[in-house]
């Protein structure tokens, strides 16, 4: 028989993101945010690709970025709400971590897998800041997907992208339980 690891199930089942507009200092320094990534690190991988980095935005960095969205959203047309809500993502922050995607050429680990990993390397990092007694939360938005955006501002490669932006910090209120999917709706079993 397996040996159970209780407290992780347990919290596994009854972990909650944290919204990004409750975080607040203090944020991990570099110290605390390094067994973050690690254990973020340790995401499935196939081939041992690797195929994901991490980018570390400090409060500064989020100022300028929250800028660069801004401009970025009035030169595209962007609708202002739409602008002001991803900026704000910036602007409210004090730490984030960018996880990119950069799939490498592989023959036998096809894009879409390496892409997967990145998916899990943010879910892994959204869990071990909440482990470790953070607040975090799991954000993209529309400037996350435009290439002037990631390649000018963050330094991306013309293949990455980013899988997704980790804001950490400490909570400031507990968010109220969600409606969770209901397992039958989406389970299906097949015996043969």
């Amino acid at each position: 028989m397996p040996t159970p690891n209780s407290a992780a199930l347990d919290f596994l089942q009854t972990r909650r993101s944290r919204p990004s507009k409750t975080l607040t200092t203090p944020v991990p320094n570099r110290d605390e945010l390094a067994p973050l990534l690690t254990a973020a690190a340790r995401t499935p991988d196939h081939g041992k690709l690797e195929p994901w980095r991490f980018i570390v935005l400090e409060r500064a960095a989020m100022a300028r970025l929250a800028d660069a969205v801004t401009q970025l959203g009035g030169a595209l047309n962007i609708a202002p709400d739409k602008i002001e809500k991803n900026a704000k993502q910036f602007t409210d922050g004090n730490l984030a971590v960018v996880v990119v995607a950069c799939p490498v050429e592989n023959e036998k680990v096809p894009h879409l897998e390496q892409l997967y990993s990145a998916g899990a390397v943010c879910l892994s990092l959204l869990n071990a800041a909440l482990a470790s007694g953070w607040g975090a939360n799991w954000l993209s938005g529309w400037a996350s997907h435009e290439r002037e955006f990631c390649e000018t501002h963050l330094g991306l490669a013309p293949h990455e992208m980013i899988a997704g932006i980790i804001h950490i910090g400490t909570e400031t209120s507990a968010p109220p339980e969600r409606p969770r999917p209901d397992l039958a709706q989406i389970t299906q079993w097949m015996s043969t």
